[in-house]
């Protein structure tokens, strides 16, 4: 009872302090809650406005290795690099090999909205941690503040650069939306590429140094990188130049061009070794490498990883001839689990090599493997090689899908974690009568570490930029560089040409620029599909430079206009 009459002599104090002092009644009404997260309450500490950049980057990761596959597989193929393999016979052709009815607003393939959304729930996340900074609570300093602006702003930029590459202009929203928003207008490309610009330069002037940050984070030759492709798209080519040089000339960054890391003392080559298991940062030894996707094998932050193997790699585990398979299984020597579901274009694989077949190492047998030894000791074709005895030539085996071409860069290739081996008795692994690793089905991931940019694309980048000032000269420099570094013969000035330079990019980058975009970004795209691509290209039209606009988004914005783009029909 006594407790009672406490609490009531207090609660009448308080009424009275209430009814009678002078006070500010919307300031005293307004709720913050103390013991759980909200609006009010979030993103003012260091360690909630930390938390809210790593997601930025946990979105990085999800729209290269987590977002549909219909749509992150759409990145690389339906391009002059791959087809789609699991679709492609007449009367069942399906999937971005066609184009005519997949690419459509209403999206029945399931390859447009997923990209939209993700990259414009990354540049709402972006907002939040750039207009939270301005908050009068936030108590993080002024120099951390500068850091996390900067890297918010160029996830920002990444987004609408990939949004504007493949959609042209769209919609900009640059401050947190806290209420629905059914009034947008489109911007134009150039404005959307001014925004990334903008966005950039402030990443170039605040971030840190790449020798000064952790592997995977982004440094302000990142944002000069990505900085000189926005240059490029607005047609400012000294910009451009500067930027990509900016990242060229700094000292602590340079090509590989001699053997390193883990795996650097095995058969191989230097381009083998950029690829090879926990060799893709600076703490390997590689000084190539600037934007890093990390992952960590058991890790619950490591989730997501991707899945190329899977994607690219043959599904030669079900070829069958006699009744038999020819292989034993999954083997981590071929890189694991792949279905097949990507087959790269015969111009890839055979013609963009052109008279450098034999020494451009990134043809090399280390990384594209061309023949495999039949292992299978029930076949009738043990022992006998795929490609040199001719059984790829043989009928019933399927050269789209089942075999063709293993591109080692996708995989941890003789290095798969060692708890998806098959397993003995004993606990030791399995293996072929070659000593190749049996591997679970579960080895259809990289499990690895993959790039996002690497230097030799600044290279390219700025020969691009180069070629835009008609200086062809500087750009053959700068695309020898690289094929210098490859063991490629050098081309002439006569020679460099904005196709040339993506002929280069697909011998250098090939499963790791997103194809698509830079296609896109060109107006190339349905132009080298018809050239190189035998069931897109038959499928694709001018219009499909630019991808529809989804027709959802149009028809939730009711009281604005978002116009969609020429040759698509809602």
């Amino acid at each position: 009872m006594k407790k009672i009459n406490i609490l009531l002599i207090a609660f009448a104090f308080l009424v009275n302090v209430i009814s009678f002092s002078s006070c500010n009644e919307d300031k005293l009404l307004t709720e913050v809650p103390l013991d759980f997260y909200s609006p009010e309450n979030s993103y003012i500490t260091n360690n909630q406005l930390q938390m809210a950049v790593n997601n930025l980057y946990f979105d990085m990761r999800n729209l290269y290795w987590g977002i549909s596959d219909e749509t992150k597989y759409a990145f690389y193929y339906a391009t002059d690099f791959a087809y789609n393999a699991t679709n492609y016979l007449p009367g069942q052709l399906g999937k971005l090999n066609d184009y005519a009815n997949v690419m459509i607003p209403s999206d029945p393939g399931g390859v447009i909205m997923p990209a939209w959304t993700w990259l414009y729930s990354m540049v709402k996340d972006a907002n939040v941690v750039i207009d939270r900074l301005d908050n009068p609570a936030c108590q993080v300093t002024d120099a951390n503040k500068k850091i996390f602006r900067a890297e918010a702003m160029f996830f920002r930029a990444f987004a609408y650069r990939t949004l504007a590459h493949l959609w042209g202009g769209v919609p900009l929203v640059l401050h947190e939306i806290t209420t629905p928003n059914r009034e947008l207008v489109r911007a134009t490309r150039d404005d959307v590429y001014k925004q990334c610009a903008t966005d950039l330069e402030y990443g170039v002037a605040n971030l840190p140094a790449i020798d000064k940050v952790k592997d995977g984070k982004v440094s302000s030759q990142v944002c000069n990188h990505l900085l000189s492709e926005i240059y490029i798209s607005l047609k400012d080519y000294d910009k451009a130049i500067a930027a990509a040089s900016a990242v060229i000339n700094y000292s602590a960054v340079g090509l590989m061009t001699a053997r390193f890391g883990s795996k650097k003392t095995l058969p191989g080559d230097v381009y083998t070794d950029l690829f090879r298991y926990n060799n893709q940062n600076r703490a390997s030894g590689n000084k190539e490498g600037l934007f890093v996707i990390q992952y960590d094998y058991l890790n619950a932050g490591s989730a997501l990883s991707a899945n190329l193997n899977r994607f690219f790699v043959p599904f030669y585990s079900s070829l069958s001839l006699g009744g038999q398979t020819l292989f034993a299984g999954v083997t981590d020597g071929k890189c694991g689990r792949g279905i097949g579901w990507a087959r790269p274009s015969n111009f890839f694989f055979y013609e963009n090599w052109g008279g450098d077949f034999n020494n451009d190492i990134r043809n090399s047998q280390y990384n594209i493997i061309r023949d495999c030894q039949i292992d299978n000791p029930k076949s009738a074709y043990f022992g006998k090689w795929m490609v040199k005895d001719g059984i790829n030539k043989l009928a019933g085996v399927d050269t789209v899908r089942n075999w063709y071409p293993i591109i080692t860069k996708v995989a941890r290739i003789s290095d798969s974690p060692s708890d998806i081996y098959q397993k003995a008795a004993d606990g030791s692994p399995l293996k072929t009568v070659y000593g190749d690793i049996l591997l679970t089905n579960l080895a259809a991931n990289t499990f690895k570490d993959e790039y996002v940019f690497r230097l030799s694309e600044t290279y390219l980048l700025r020969a691009e930029a180069y070629i835009g000032k008609s200086n062809v000269a500087a750009a053959a420099a700068d695309i020898n560089t690289v094929r210098n570094r490859a063991g490629a013969t050098p081309i002439s000035a006569a020679q460099a040409t904005l196709d040339y330079v993506l002929d280069e990019r697909l011998r250098e980058l090939y499963c790791e620029e997103l194809r698509m975009v830079t296609l896109c970004r060109l107006g190339k795209l349905a132009e080298r599909d018809k050239k190189y691509n035998p069931y897109s290209g038959v499928t694709i039209d001018a219009h499909h430079n630019l991808w529809p606009i989804p027709y959802t988004e149009i028809a939730r914005n009711i009281f604005g206009v978002i116009e969609q783009n020429p040759g698509y029909s809602n």
